[in-house]
């Protein structure tokens, strides 16, 4: 199987019930050709480089995925046919992927999000300072002091 990557620009004036069905169309198609979702990642709104379809502003989404040549020709059939699509592109990540491992990395992350959100705020923040600072101590508080001159008439007798 192999890791893809898949960058589509939607028409920004779409309602948010036919970017879903878009999106929807999308999650239901990626298991039915047996790929794997790994990461749908919405960027939002954004202005082009240049106009696309007397448009200035497109709608990004990048998607993640696993899975065989043919459900990529499969997305991509669907985007050149559906006219809320304005641009679209996918890139070949990786040639040979595992995706159990894949999957285990997923879980991993989950949990450690999970974990990270049950912990309190501010408790690993930074350890606790003594704050116990003398009053005289001036505004060098950092300085050593030096050593007294020693009495040369000592060292003579």
């Amino acid at each position: 199987m192999r890791k893809y990557e898949t960058i589509i620009i939607i028409d920004p004036d779409l309602s948010n019930e036919d970017q879903d069905l878009i999106f929807g169309r999308l999650y239901d198609l990626i298991p039915q050709q047996g790929g794997f979702l790994v990461m749908f990642d919405d960027w939002g709104p954004k202005k082009l480089a240049y106009e696309i379809k007397k448009k200035t502003r497109g709608y990004y989404v990048r998607l993640e995925y696993c899975g065989t040549g043919t459900l990529v020709d499969e997305m991509e059939r669907l985007f050149r046919i559906d006219d809320r699509i304005l641009k679209y592109m996918t890139i070949l990540l990786e040639k040979d992927v595992d995706v159990e491992s894949i999957k285990e990395e997923m879980a991993e992350a989950e949990a450690r999000d999970e974990q990270s959100d049950q912990t309190e705020p501010g408790a690993d923040d930074e350890p606790d300072v003594d704050n116990n600072i003398e009053a005289d101590s001036g505004p060098n508080q950092n300085h050593t002091p030096e050593p007294e001159p020693q009495n040369n008439e000592e060292e003579n007798e």
